[in-house]
């Protein structure tokens, strides 16, 4: 063991605008020793997510940016090395906040087994993870789509936005997701089941969205914000829900960009049409685990739901595939491969 190296990228400094590769600096160094308390992880699958983007940089937020020259922040599937933890063994799967490292410890603080039997191990970062949850919690506690309403869901062929899309069709619901390019729209018909999907890029794209949408909207699960927004923000029926869990269109953004939808508008429509809008952070919600992890692996089993995963290979590329990510690159949850995984060799 001593002689193996633990990879890692730490934060070099913080991007102005997007992030760029000299933003990140890769690191060889020792793998660490587990001390009393502590237990060893070898990392299997990072998740890459937008809201990293958010941790880059120093603004005041609801959590702590990545320090200069910190290993930057991620949640792995990661198998247990070596442990001085009871509750934890040698060969356990675990779900942790290993960040984007090849190994680390841990305290045990915020980490759960992950199960082997019912789904691939990197599903816990994606549809039986985080997102997963994200779009359950959301619709759960915030948008509560009903028999015969319209969903619309932008970045809909991503881990959340094709959750959101699924479930509300589970729910009874009509279910208009919004995506990047002709491809991605096919697959949210074609594959997951979507009543209609939308090109953002196109030019006529708001006309679409109306065609879309001929009783206007009922619940819309905002990860995007911007231009897509603007589209959506004249279609709000009476009692609209808006769950805002993402603004992707400006996490690169060194100014907000002018929008159709002006302040005063929107406070208009807030008090006339009784919308409801309402930002949430996943962990609002940790208290729908339990339901969530039987409900999405019971639509998983049965097949009422589908998921995609775009998997990279190794951890130098990570800077470059989350790059990619904030502009829309990828097709499914990005996860990066750091380290074989035992259970699928088997």
């Amino acid at each position: 063991m001593s002689t193996a190296i633990n990879r890692r990228w730490l934060l070099a400094s913080r991007p102005e605008g997007a992030p760029v590769p000299e933003n990140f600096r890769l690191e060889e160094a020792e793998i660490p020793v587990p001390g009393a308390g502590e237990m060893l992880l070898r990392v299997i699958y990072l998740s890459l997510d937008p809201y990293m983007r958010g941790r880059m940089s120093d603004a005041k937020s609801y959590a702590v940016p990545v320090p200069i020259d910190g290993v930057m922040e991620g949640e792995t599937v990661a198998e247990v090395m070596d442990s001085n933890i009871p509750d934890f063994a040698a060969g356990d799967i675990v779900l942790a906040r290993a960040g984007w490292q090849s190994y680390g410890l841990s305290d045990g603080t915020g980490v759960r087994k992950v199960a082997t039997g019912q789904a691939p191990i990197s599903t816990a970062l994606g549809v039986l993870g985080m997102p997963g949850l994200t779009a359950y919690a959301g619709l759960k506690n915030i948008g509560m789509p009903k028999a015969g309403e319209t969903l619309v869901v932008a970045a809909a062929s991503g881990p959340v936005g094709s959750a959101v899309g699924q479930i509300a069709k589970i729910r009874g619901a009509r279910a208009v997701g919004i995506a990047g390019g002709a491809d991605k729209c096919a697959y949210l018909i074609n594959e997951l089941g979507f009543d209609a999907a939308v090109d953002h890029r196109a030019p006529d794209f708001a006309e679409q969205l109306a065609k879309a949408c001929p009783d206007g909207i009922d619940v819309y699960f905002e990860n995007v914000s911007g231009k897509v927004f603007d589209a959506v923000f004249p279609l709000f029926n009476q009692f609209a829900r808006m769950p805002v869990c993402g603004t992707i269109a400006f996490y690169n953004a060194t100014s907000f960009p002018e929008m159709d939808t002006s302040v005063p508008a929107l406070m208009r429509a807030v008090l006339t049409k009784r919308l409801r809008i309402q930002g949430f952070i996943v962990y609002d919600f940790a208290s729908d685990y339990p339901d969530f992890a039987r409900d999405m692996a019971g639509w998983i089993a049965d097949g009422r739901v589908k998921y995609r995963e775009d998997i990279v290979e190794g951890i130098d590329v990570a800077p470059e595939a989350f790059i990619g990510l904030l502009k829309g690159k990828n097709f499914g949850k990005m996860v990066v491969r750091v380290g074989q995984d035992p259970i699928s060799a088997k």
